[in-house]
């Protein structure tokens, strides 16, 4: 999908040495749902399918202006291509990613310290625990 807007830029990353992409899109929460935890947890269950069955490098999310600032802020993506029009929805949108090695030192480092979470603005503290992450990885491996 992000490859629509984004083509010149989709295909240069492509042609990157050892990159994978994988795309996430749709993931919403209810606006009623204002959980911290609810939007880790889908996140964290995202990010196991893409980089350990998918084998995926590196993530592409297609984001509207307004939510740059909270996805670099708590997830550590980069804006990876400039705002555009997107015809599809009538809105702009930007396009961003995040490097899974990035992520996956940050889930190393904080995932299962649910209450750590106030010392940093990341969203993984909330993220699984290791055994918790095995769990789950195993349990979409059947799934598959």
């Amino acid at each position: 999908v992000v490859e629509k807007l984004y083509p010149a830029e989709v295909s240069a990353l492509r042609a990157e040495r050892g990159v994978s992409l994988c795309e996430f899109t749709r993931l919403a929460v209810d606006s009623l749902v204002r959980s911290r935890a609810v939007l880790a947890a889908i996140f964290h269950i995202a990010y196991i399918h893409a980089r350990h069955l998918r084998h995926a490098t590196d993530l592409l999310i297609e984001v509207n202006p307004r939510h740059v600032r909270f996805y670099i802020s708590m997830l550590g993506f980069e804006v990876a291509a400039a705002e555009r029009m997107d015809p599809r929805v009538s809105a702009p949108a930007v396009l961003l990613r995040l490097k899974l090695s990035y992520a996956e030192s940050q889930i190393t480092r904080w995932g299962g310290q649910r209450e750590r979470a106030g010392e940093t603005r990341l969203l993984y503290p909330l993220f699984f625990s290791p055994d918790e992450q095995r769990g789950i990885e195993g349990r979409l491996r059947v799934m598959e």
